[in-house]
């Protein structure tokens, strides 16, 4: 498994849906927390849709483990901040036997 580098400091984010008055509803993005992580990216791939073309990344985020419900125990759906970065977290396993670490499964998406 390897020594864990916790040297990034990232903000946990979860999605808030508010009613928007017309029988629907606005996304907003609420705080969680903040984190300290170790990110590495696994794959990339470009996407050509329209008139812009993205860019994915798939990354692996390794944070210290919460328990089970706790507000700083990341899950999927939500997402990690880095300033204007944004990481769309896409599944959560525990690390090792011991279960220390969490390892979140996210993606980076850009417009380029």
């Amino acid at each position: 498994m390897g020594v864990v580098r916790l040297n990034r400091k990232l903000v946990l984010e979860e999605a808030r849906r508010l009613p928007d008055g017309a029988g629907g509803y606005a996304e907003s993005w609420a705080e969680r927390g903040t984190l300290w992580a170790e990110v590495t990216a696994r794959t990339g791939r470009e996407t050509a849709g329209g008139a812009v073309s993205r860019s994915s990344t798939g990354l692996r985020i390794v944070v210290r483990a919460a328990p089970q419900g706790a507000p700083s125990r990341p899950v999927a759906g939500q997402r990690f901040r880095d300033g204007t970065r944004i990481f769309k977290i896409e599944s959560v396993a525990e690390r090792g036997s011991d279960a220390k670490f969490l390892t979140c499964f996210a993606e980076e998406e850009v417009a380029i």
